[in-house]
């Protein structure tokens, strides 16, 4: 677990799973071999999975990232309107496809990506 900030030009890298409490701003980067968890805004760059893990998964408290790569799969979030309330996300790969969900809907899925 890491307590910080990621400001834009800098970047984290991590060799198994994260979660980091704070944002990470437009810019900035993130980079694991497992899981991202953003308690925070994730509104940069993050690549979970890095060395190839397709059941990698993203998860913040707000996803409105510039860039999301999951194993060697590259997507970017849909444009959100500025009301658009604030919802716990899920970003994963299905069918080799990057697919963003409500966390609510999809808690229950976890259990078989693991």
């Amino acid at each position: 677990m890491i307590s910080r900030t990621i400001r834009s030009g800098q970047s984290l890298s991590h060799p198994g799973s994260i979660v980091l409490i704070g944002d990470v701003n437009p810019g900035g980067e993130v980079f694991a071999k497992g899981n991202v968890i953003v308690w925070g805004t994730l509104a940069g760059l993050v690549h979970a999975g890095n060395c190839g893990d397709e059941k990698a998964f993203i998860i913040a408290l707000q996803l409105i990232p510039t860039q999301l790569r999951i194993a060697h799969h590259i997507a970017c979030a849909p444009e959100q309107a500025p009301d658009t309330p604030r919802r716990v996300e899920i970003a994963y790969l299905q069918k080799n496809r990057i697919v963003i969900e409500d966390y609510n809907n999809t808690k229950n899925m976890l259990a078989n990506l693991s």
